[in-house]
């Protein structure tokens, strides 16, 4: 059995194709995995967590992924003083404010082709349920905005890897019916899982929940989908990272399969 360093070794290491030259010299080439990251905005409450997309960039690099940021062009449902937790009176785009987090390199979330990466990753944060979705508001009725439904669709139907972490499962549960996501836990247990409720609106989507704890992750092999709770708990950071890092690990692992 591998050990922690011999498992992340062997789903990290790039891709290498031998080729032939013109003087019948064998060649090899590697080809690193190449892997679109979703952002939503920038800021827990109405973009993108910035500690779950730094965790997704941190493991992806870590495994020697060729990462692309992208966002939809749009503006966000509404802005939030991060300081108070309530609604300013501002607009913002979410493709602007995503670029915060992408250092500048970012792009719309139209261009975002499938056949140009082997997988696909979504950071979670209030975002994805307030502009890549409108969850927050109408729950398991709630609608999938256009480019988001479209990408999950088309590496679904590539069988490229999907990772999901926090609330951003709810965009899976919700497109590819039947296909298995965790949120973390089915009961608040105290506090620990405050939006425990999100797994029966996941279960009444089509998906099917499966309670895992703050650092698992859980694979649907058959859809290639990989979730992770993250701050769905109430948890220390550390413990967000770990989770984080399972669900990279993952998601890179099904690469190769």
């Amino acid at each position: 059995m591998l050990g922690f360093r011999g498992f992340y070794r062997s789903v990290t290491t790039p891709l290498h194709h031998h080729v032939l030259s013109k003087h019948g010299i064998s060649t090899t080439i590697v080809a690193h995995k190449k892997v679109a990251v979703v952002l939503s905005g920038c800021g827990v409450f109405d973009g993108s967590e910035v500690h779950e997309a730094s965790a997704c960039l941190v493991h992806l690099s870590r495994g020697g992924a060729e990462v692309a940021m992208f966002a939809p062009d749009m503006e966000q449902m509404h802005v939030v003083d991060h300081t108070k937790g309530e609604p300013m009176d501002q607009k913002r785009n979410v493709l602007v404010e995503s670029a915060r987090i992408a250092r500048g390199k970012i792009e719309k979330l139209s261009d975002l082709q499938a056949e140009n990466f082997d997988a696909v990753v979504f950071p979670g944060g209030f975002g994805a349920a307030k502009n890549l979705s409108d969850f927050a508001v109408n729950g398991a009725d709630c609608s999938v905005q256009a480019d988001v439904e479209n990408i999950l669709k088309d590496f679904h139907s590539s069988k490229k890897p999907i990772g999901l972490c926090c609330i951003a499962p709810v965009l899976a549960a919700k497109i590819l019916k039947g296909c298995e996501v965790t949120v973390g836990s089915d009961k608040e247990e105290g506090g620990k899982w405050p939006y425990a409720g999100t797994a029966a609106a996941i279960n009444s989507m089509g998906g099917k929940h499966v309670c895992k704890q703050v650092t698992e992750a859980h694979v649907d092999s058959k859809n290639k989908i990989v979730t992770t709770p993250a701050y769905m708990c109430e948890t220390a950071v550390h413990e967000i990272y770990d989770g984080i890092g399972s669900m990279i690990q993952n998601v890179l692992k099904l690469v190769e399969d």
